[in-house]
């Protein structure tokens, strides 16, 4: 996975490795999956949650640069494992699910640093209200029915997200927009 996945597309960072090479992925899929845990896309861990692939957890964990005493947090796909990831490298690190950060915070602190694990269509502003102003954000996201990759800022109660890479990414439906009726 190191060698032949996350190199060749240019993670290279020394943390990313470590942390990727010290962390099994087979311990994050079901029984049946671990065979095949290190393989270059999604795998379904059932009821709707994704353990990403090898590639978009290292692409998110480079440019997300987690950094010392920073207060983190992080939407859960499912799996677990972009968490133990990123729990050594921050200060702080808080989990939800997507289906929590649809909801209001009761927590006191807010994060410097937002990183969701899967595709959304858009940010809800009660997940961005968890966030202090000029938070950084690595998230999946879609445009179109096209998933990717993208960071960005949280500033004066907006995120400003820009596409860094085009790949598959599992959606998370509970941050799909709206549908609406339109001409």
């Amino acid at each position: 996975m190191i060698d032949s996945q996350l190199r060749t597309s240019g993670v290279n960072s020394p943390f990313v490795i470590a942390r990727m090479g010290a962390a099994p992925r087979e311990n994050f899929v079901p029984a049946e999956a671990r065979g095949y845990a290190y393989i270059d896309r999604a795998i379904p861990l059932g009821e709707g949650k994704w353990l990403a692939a090898p590639l978009v957890h290292g692409l998110m964990l480079q440019k997300a640069d987690p950094g010392g005493d920073e207060a983190a947090l992080l939407v859960d796909g499912g799996s677990g494992y972009l968490a133990e990831l990123v729990r050594p490298l921050v200060g702080t690190l808080d989990v939800i699910s997507p289906e929590d950060a649809l909801k209001k915070s009761r927590a006191r602190t807010k994060a410097d640093l937002l990183i969701i694990d899967g595709a959304a269509e858009q940010l809800p502003e009660t997940l961005l209200a968890r966030l202090n102003d000029g938070a950084r954000i690595i998230s999946g996201t879609v445009e179109g029915s096209v998933t990717g990759l993208s960071h960005g800022r949280y500033s004066d109660k907006r995120a400003a997200m820009v596409r860094f890479a085009e790949i598959g990414v599992p959606r998370l439906p509970a941050f799909d927009a709206p549908k609406g009726w339109s001409f």
